[in-house]
């Protein structure tokens, strides 16, 4: 059995989880797609862009490390992106020099 989370949305995801809300399907389901639908069509978009070396799952350490970039804390990056250890934490932690270097300063 599927364990239950949760985790913080924005208020632009909120507002379009509400939105798909009124299409739900009678199984629960927001959205009819299956578990790697999300990921080949990322793969293909990034095919006609002519990207190559880019996976879908590179979103969650990009969007890791920005977090810790606008200023996030640790224990609030790990609630928000669901690490449940800092050493899993830190594998997805990626912080450019240059932004640190302007921290510096």
């Amino acid at each position: 059995m599927a364990r239950r989370e949760s985790s913080p949305l924005s208020s632009v995801a909120v507002a379009i989880l509400k939105e798909r809300l009124g299409t739900r399907r009678l199984d629960g389901r927001v959205w009819n797609i299956g578990p790697d639908a999300i990921s080949q069509d990322f793969a293909k978009a990034c095919r006609n862009a002519g990207i190559t070396g880019l996976h879908f799952h590179d979103l969650r350490h990009e969007a890791t490390s920005r977090l810790f970039e606008k200023g996030f804390d640790t224990m609030e990056v790990r609630t928000i992106t669901g690490h449940k250890t800092l050493q899993m934490l830190a594998r997805y932690t990626h912080l450019r020099a240059e932004d640190l270097v302007e921290r510096m300063k």
